[in-house]
């Protein structure tokens, strides 16, 4: 036992550095819970502020625009990571067929370039080929006949153009994954199929995704954990006034009220609502990681 300590000593004082990390940014300032049941007051401190009990919660839930931003946080994220799955299980089925490797990896290359972009980049992007105004994306739809739409500022078309762009930013990066699950497949499989005369769709259909179905089920899952992240930075630059009924979410509610209408009792109130029912779902996603994707932390 001595021997084994002795051992793993130098792992274990490695760790020592990311421990005071952790403690420093990560525990300490969880003190600052204590606002949420505060009328918080800055110049005051936490001591000298009043204390107000459940008050902030009780403000919280009786705000009337909560439960949509509730809605909003969940719909779009949830779509998010439908669409951030199957995009790139798809895109990853596709590249996997390609012989050429330039080819492959030139297209490869150009997918993965938007997501080492920051939103404040792609945003500007998006809004001047989606503006009414000379945008690209109007000029082909005028061009087609029909009429300009809003995408940034029209509350039916907002929360898809937060998906379709979020995916077009991410998909290439998310692709690697999948290829990598890819070149972990038995090679005789294939082999085997081809004997039986399976042509390429039947053994995409019959090897390939059955070999892809674990990670597949393991990202799934984990990303149940992001159910109430629906990205702030992207919304944030992208969002108006004029779409807050369909694109406002969690985030940029706590921005708002915390930092625009300094409440900020209030928005310790939002932050530690939405921080218990992520401890909930990271706690049941990773369950659920263990049950079905025999997934461990240790």
């Amino acid at each position: 036992m001595k021997k084994k300590y002795a051992m793993n000593l130098p792992l274990h004082i490695m760790l020592i550095p990311a421990l005071i990390f952790s403690i420093m940014f990560a525990y300490v300032p969880m003190t600052g819970i204590v606002i949420a049941f505060q009328k918080f007051i800055p110049n005051r401190g936490f001591f000298n502020s009043k204390w107000v009990g459940w008050d902030n919660f009780t403000f919280m839930l009786h705000m009337p625009d909560f439960y949509q931003v509730i809605y909003n946080t969940v719909f779009i994220a949830v779509m998010k990571i439908v669409a951030g799955i199957v995009v790139p299980v798809v895109v990853a089925l596709l590249l996997n067929e390609v012989r050429s490797k330039y080819f492959a990896r030139s297209i490869q290359t150009m997918i993965y370039l938007p997501h080492f972009l920051s939103w404040v980049i792609l945003g500007g992007i998006l809004i001047d080929i989606l503006s009414v105004e000379g945008g690209v994306v109007n000029r082909i739809i005028q061009g087609l006949g029909l009429e300009p739409v809003f995408f940034l500022g029209n509350n039916d078309w907002f929360p898809f153009t937060l998906v379709l762009s979020d995916v077009w930013k991410e998909f290439g990066f998310a692709t690697i994954v999948y290829l990598a699950a890819l070149t972990s497949i038995d090679p005789t499989l294939y082999e085997a199929a081809n004997i039986d005369g399976a042509n390429r769709w039947k053994q995409t259909l019959h090897v390939t995704i059955p070999g892809m179905v674990p990670i597949i089920v393991l990202l799934s899952v984990l990303s149940l954990s992001n159910v109430l992240n629906a990205g702030f930075e992207q919304v944030f630059i992208l969002y108006s006034p004029s779409v807050y009924q369909s694109g406002d979410i969690i985030d940029t509610l706590l921005y708002r009220v915390g930092f625009v209408e300094a409440q900020y009792g209030v928005s310790t109130a939002v932050s530690l609502f939405k921080s218990f029912i992520g401890m909930i779902l990271i706690a049941t996603s990773y369950g659920l990681a263990y049950r079905y994707a025999n997934y461990r932390i240790f």
